[in-house]
C-alpha cells in the first residue's frame, strides 16, 4: 500500500514537472513572439523614417511628396488595428515611385535610396522570423494537452498580420 502511495505520488510529481516544464516552453515561444514583433516594428517604424526623408528631398514632386509623406505618417501613427492597412499602403506607395529605374527621380540621394533597400531586406527577416516564432507557437497551442491544462494561461493567441506578406 505505501508502495503504491509513494509511485502515485512520485508519477504526480513527474505530470507536474512535466507540465510546468511545457508551460515554459509556450511561455519562451511566446516571448519569442513579443521580441520579433518588437523588432519588425522598429524596422517598419525605420522604414516610414526613410521614406519621409525621400519624401522630403528637393527632387521628389509635390504630388509625390504629398502622397509619401501621408503613407508614411500613417505607417507611423497607426495603432495595432489599422496598421496592416498603413503598412501595406506605405509599401505600394514605395513600390510605385522605385517601380522603374529611369522613373526614379534623379536628385534622391543614393544614400536613401540604399537605406531603403537594405532595410526592406531587413525586414524581410524580421517578417520571416515573426512568421515562424508566430507559427511555432500557434503549432503548441493547438496541442490538446495544452488545451486540456489551460497551459497558455490568459495569454492571447499570437498572430501574424496581412502586410507582413504584401511588404515591399
Amino acid at each position: 500500500m505505501i508502495k503504491t502511495a509513494i509511485a502515485v505520488i512520485f508519477l504526480l510529481l513527474i505530470a507536474g514537472w512535466y507540465l510546468s516544464f511545457l508551460a515554459s516552453r509556450l511561455d519562451a515561444l511566446h516571448h519569442r513572439v513579443e521580441t520579433s514583433w518588437a523588432h519588425l516594428d522598429a524596422l517598419l517604424q525605420k522604414r516610414a523614417a526613410i521614406a519621409l526623408e525621400i519624401a522630403n528631398s528637393k527632387s521628389v514632386d509635390a504630388a509625390t511628396s504629398m502622397v509619401l509623406t501621408a503613407a508614411a505618417y500613417q505607417a507611423r501613427e497607426a495603432n495595432i488595428v489599422e496598421r496592416s492597412d498603413a503598412e501595406i499602403s506605405l509599401s505600394q506607395t514605395l513600390k510605385l515611385l522605385l517601380a522603374d529605374e529611369a522613373s526614379v527621380p534623379s536628385g534622391i540621394e543614393v544614400d536613401l535610396l540604399a537605406a531603403l533597400q537594405a532595410m526592406t531586406e531587413k525586414i524581410a527577416v524580421g517578417i520571416t522570423i515573426h512568421t515562424e516564432a508566430v507559427r511555432s507557437a500557434q503549432h503548441l497551442r493547438s496541442k490538446n494537452l495544452f488545451k486540456l491544462f489551460r497551459l497558455a494561461g490568459h495569454a492571447p493567441l499570437p498572430m501574424r498580420y496581412s502586410f507582413e506578406d504584401d511588404i515591399l
